[in-house]
Protein backbone atom coordinates (compact mmCIF):
# COMPACT_ATOMS: atom_id res chain seq x y z
CA UNK A 1 0.00 0.00 0.00
CA UNK A 2 1.13 3.55 -0.74
CA UNK A 3 0.12 6.54 1.34
CA UNK A 4 0.03 9.60 -0.92
CA UNK A 5 0.07 13.13 0.44
CA UNK A 6 -1.47 15.73 -1.88
CA UNK A 7 -0.51 19.08 -0.30
CA UNK A 8 -2.52 21.13 -2.80
CA UNK A 9 -3.28 23.70 -0.08
CA UNK A 10 -0.01 23.32 1.77
CA UNK A 11 1.17 21.13 4.63
CA UNK A 12 1.47 21.85 8.33
CA UNK A 13 2.08 19.47 11.20
CA UNK A 14 -1.43 19.57 12.62
CA UNK A 15 -2.94 19.17 9.14
CA UNK A 16 -0.81 16.07 8.59
CA UNK A 17 -1.90 14.43 11.84
CA UNK A 18 -5.54 15.30 11.15
CA UNK A 19 -5.39 13.91 7.60
CA UNK A 20 -4.00 10.60 8.86
CA UNK A 21 -6.73 10.39 11.50
CA UNK A 22 -9.33 11.22 8.85
CA UNK A 23 -7.90 8.36 6.78
CA UNK A 24 -8.42 5.89 9.61
CA UNK A 25 -5.69 6.22 12.24
CA UNK A 26 -7.21 5.99 15.72
CA UNK A 27 -7.08 9.26 17.69
CA UNK A 28 -6.28 7.29 20.84
CA UNK A 29 -3.17 5.89 19.18
CA UNK A 30 -1.95 9.44 18.57
CA UNK A 31 -2.74 10.66 22.06
CA UNK A 32 -1.35 7.48 23.60
CA UNK A 33 2.00 8.22 21.98
CA UNK A 34 1.91 11.79 23.30
CA UNK A 35 1.20 10.61 26.84
CA UNK A 36 4.39 8.56 26.72
CA UNK A 37 6.37 11.79 26.37
CA UNK A 38 5.45 12.79 29.91
CA UNK A 39 4.65 16.39 29.02
CA UNK A 40 1.54 16.42 31.16
CA UNK A 41 -1.72 17.03 29.30
CA UNK A 42 -0.22 17.26 25.81
CA UNK A 43 -2.92 15.92 23.49
CA UNK A 44 -4.81 16.45 20.26
CA UNK A 45 -8.49 17.27 20.17
CA UNK A 46 -9.92 16.18 16.84
CA UNK A 47 -13.19 17.29 15.32
CA UNK A 48 -14.96 17.17 11.98
CA UNK A 49 -15.13 20.52 10.18
CA UNK A 50 -16.09 21.92 6.79
CA UNK A 51 -13.56 23.68 4.59
CA UNK A 52 -15.09 25.17 1.43
CA UNK A 53 -17.93 22.67 1.78
CA UNK A 54 -15.56 19.70 2.10
CA UNK A 55 -15.75 17.50 5.19
CA UNK A 56 -12.37 17.21 6.90
CA UNK A 57 -10.79 16.57 10.28
CA UNK A 58 -8.98 19.26 12.25
CA UNK A 59 -6.60 18.62 15.10
CA UNK A 60 -5.98 21.20 17.80
CA UNK A 61 -3.10 20.65 20.22
CA UNK A 62 -3.95 21.04 23.89
CA UNK A 63 -0.77 22.27 25.51
CA UNK A 64 0.39 21.58 29.06
CA UNK A 65 0.40 24.52 31.45
CA UNK A 66 4.19 24.74 31.35
CA UNK A 67 6.05 24.45 28.08
CA UNK A 68 9.19 26.20 26.97
CA UNK A 69 11.98 26.22 24.45
CA UNK A 70 14.20 23.17 24.10
CA UNK A 71 17.44 22.38 22.34
CA UNK A 72 17.68 19.60 19.78
CA UNK A 73 19.46 17.16 22.09
CA UNK A 74 16.78 17.68 24.74
CA UNK A 75 14.01 16.94 22.24
CA UNK A 76 15.77 13.85 20.89
CA UNK A 77 16.35 12.52 24.41
CA UNK A 78 12.70 13.11 25.26
CA UNK A 79 11.51 11.14 22.23
CA UNK A 80 14.08 8.36 22.49
CA UNK A 81 13.30 7.82 26.16
CA UNK A 82 9.53 7.70 25.76
CA UNK A 83 9.26 4.00 24.96
CA UNK A 84 7.65 4.62 21.58
CA UNK A 85 7.75 1.99 18.82
CA UNK A 86 11.16 2.09 17.14
CA UNK A 87 9.82 3.27 13.77
CA UNK A 88 7.89 6.13 15.39
CA UNK A 89 10.83 7.23 17.51
CA UNK A 90 13.33 7.03 14.64
CA UNK A 91 11.17 9.01 12.20
CA UNK A 92 10.26 11.66 14.77
CA UNK A 93 13.92 12.17 15.64
CA UNK A 94 14.86 12.36 11.96
CA UNK A 95 12.21 15.03 11.37
CA UNK A 96 13.48 17.10 14.30
CA UNK A 97 17.06 16.80 13.08
CA UNK A 98 15.97 18.21 9.73
CA UNK A 99 14.25 21.10 11.47
CA UNK A 100 17.19 21.85 13.71
CA UNK A 101 19.73 21.66 10.91
CA UNK A 102 17.64 23.95 8.70
CA UNK A 103 17.21 26.55 11.44
CA UNK A 104 20.92 26.40 12.23
CA UNK A 105 21.92 26.91 8.61
CA UNK A 106 19.62 29.85 7.92
CA UNK A 107 20.72 31.61 11.11
CA UNK A 108 24.41 30.72 10.74
CA UNK A 109 24.78 29.03 14.13
CA UNK A 110 25.57 25.60 15.54
CA UNK A 111 22.53 23.36 15.71
CA UNK A 112 22.70 23.03 19.49
CA UNK A 113 22.59 26.80 19.95
CA UNK A 114 19.34 27.15 18.00
CA UNK A 115 16.48 28.46 20.11
CA UNK A 116 13.56 26.29 19.08
CA UNK A 117 11.07 29.13 19.22
CA UNK A 118 8.99 27.40 16.57
CA UNK A 119 10.60 23.99 16.35
CA UNK A 120 10.88 22.89 19.97
CA UNK A 121 7.58 24.15 21.30
CA UNK A 122 5.27 21.48 22.68
CA UNK A 123 2.88 21.80 19.75
CA UNK A 124 5.64 20.95 17.26
CA UNK A 125 6.61 17.93 19.35
CA UNK A 126 2.95 16.87 19.33
CA UNK A 127 2.70 17.38 15.56
CA UNK A 128 5.78 15.33 14.72
CA UNK A 129 5.32 12.49 17.20
CA UNK A 130 1.58 12.43 16.48
CA UNK A 131 2.09 12.22 12.72
CA UNK A 132 4.62 9.42 13.02
CA UNK A 133 2.37 7.49 15.41
CA UNK A 134 -0.61 7.93 13.06
CA UNK A 135 1.48 6.75 10.11
CA UNK A 136 2.41 3.59 12.02
CA UNK A 137 -1.24 3.08 13.01
CA UNK A 138 -2.10 2.90 9.31
CA UNK A 139 0.38 0.06 8.89
CA UNK A 140 3.55 2.04 8.27
CA UNK A 141 2.97 2.25 4.50
CA UNK A 142 5.37 3.59 1.91
CA UNK A 143 4.77 7.32 1.49
CA UNK A 144 4.81 9.46 -1.62
CA UNK A 145 3.99 13.15 -1.87
CA UNK A 146 2.78 15.54 -4.54
CA UNK A 147 4.25 18.98 -5.27
CA UNK A 148 3.96 21.25 -2.25
CA UNK A 149 2.01 24.51 -2.23
CA UNK A 150 4.20 26.93 -0.28
CA UNK A 151 1.96 29.99 -0.39
CA UNK A 152 3.15 33.58 -0.69
CA UNK A 153 3.21 36.90 1.12
CA UNK A 154 4.90 37.47 4.47
CA UNK A 155 4.93 35.82 7.88
CA UNK A 156 6.04 37.20 11.24
CA UNK A 157 8.30 35.09 13.45
CA UNK A 158 10.47 35.69 16.49
CA UNK A 159 13.36 36.97 14.36
CA UNK A 160 11.17 39.36 12.36
CA UNK A 161 9.02 39.42 9.25
CA UNK A 162 10.03 37.11 6.43
CA UNK A 163 8.75 36.35 2.95
CA UNK A 164 6.74 33.19 2.40
CA UNK A 165 8.04 30.54 2.14
CA UNK A 166 10.21 31.24 5.20
CA UNK A 167 13.93 30.42 5.02
CA UNK A 168 13.71 27.18 7.02
CA UNK A 169 11.05 25.80 4.67
CA UNK A 170 13.18 26.66 1.64
CA UNK A 171 16.16 24.91 3.21
CA UNK A 172 14.23 21.75 4.10
CA UNK A 173 12.56 21.47 0.69
CA UNK A 174 15.65 21.80 -1.49
CA UNK A 175 15.18 19.47 -4.45
CA UNK A 176 11.45 18.98 -3.80
CA UNK A 177 8.84 20.04 -6.42
CA UNK A 178 6.98 23.11 -5.14
CA UNK A 179 4.58 25.79 -6.34
CA UNK A 180 2.60 28.76 -5.04
CA UNK A 181 -1.14 29.22 -5.52
CA UNK A 182 -4.10 30.79 -3.75
CA UNK A 183 -4.45 33.72 -1.40
CA UNK A 184 -1.18 35.04 0.09
CA UNK A 185 -0.42 33.20 3.33
CA UNK A 186 2.03 30.66 4.74
CA UNK A 187 0.72 27.33 3.47
CA UNK A 188 3.60 25.00 4.27
CA UNK A 189 5.27 25.30 7.67
CA UNK A 190 8.73 24.10 8.71
CA UNK A 191 7.12 21.25 10.65
CA UNK A 192 5.00 20.20 7.69
CA UNK A 193 7.99 20.39 5.36
CA UNK A 194 10.13 18.28 7.70
CA UNK A 195 7.41 15.64 7.97
CA UNK A 196 6.99 15.49 4.19
CA UNK A 197 10.71 15.06 3.51
CA UNK A 198 11.12 12.55 6.34
CA UNK A 199 8.14 10.35 5.50
CA UNK A 200 8.07 10.46 1.69
CA UNK A 201 10.33 8.26 -0.39
CA UNK A 202 9.35 10.08 -3.59
CA UNK A 203 7.81 13.38 -4.70
CA UNK A 204 5.75 13.51 -7.87
CA UNK A 205 2.36 12.81 -9.45
CA UNK A 206 -0.20 10.45 -7.96
CA UNK A 207 1.02 6.90 -8.66
CA UNK A 208 -1.08 4.44 -10.61
CA UNK A 209 -3.27 2.22 -8.45
CA UNK A 210 -6.64 1.77 -6.77
CA UNK A 211 -7.88 4.17 -4.10
CA UNK A 212 -8.37 2.32 -0.82
CA UNK A 213 -9.17 5.28 1.41
CA UNK A 214 -9.07 9.06 1.68
CA UNK A 215 -8.39 11.51 4.49
CA UNK A 216 -8.56 15.32 4.60
CA UNK A 217 -6.70 17.36 7.19
CA UNK A 218 -7.92 20.90 7.84
CA UNK A 219 -5.84 23.82 8.99
CA UNK A 220 -7.19 26.87 10.78
CA UNK A 221 -7.55 28.97 7.62
CA UNK A 222 -10.69 28.79 5.49
CA UNK A 223 -11.07 30.98 2.43
CA UNK A 224 -11.84 30.74 -1.24
CA UNK A 225 -8.10 30.69 -1.87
Amino acid sequence: MILYFDPFMGMAGDMTVAALVDAGAAPETVNGALRRLGLGGLAFRFQKVLRQGLSATSGRVELPAEHGHRGLSSILSLIEGAGLPAAVSDLACEAFRRLGEAEAKVHGVDVETVHFHEVGAADAIADIVGACAAWEALGGPEVECGPMNLGSGFTTMEHGTFPVPPPAVVEILKGVPVFSAGAPLERTTPTGAALAVTLARRFGPLPRGRIAGVGYGAGSHDSEG
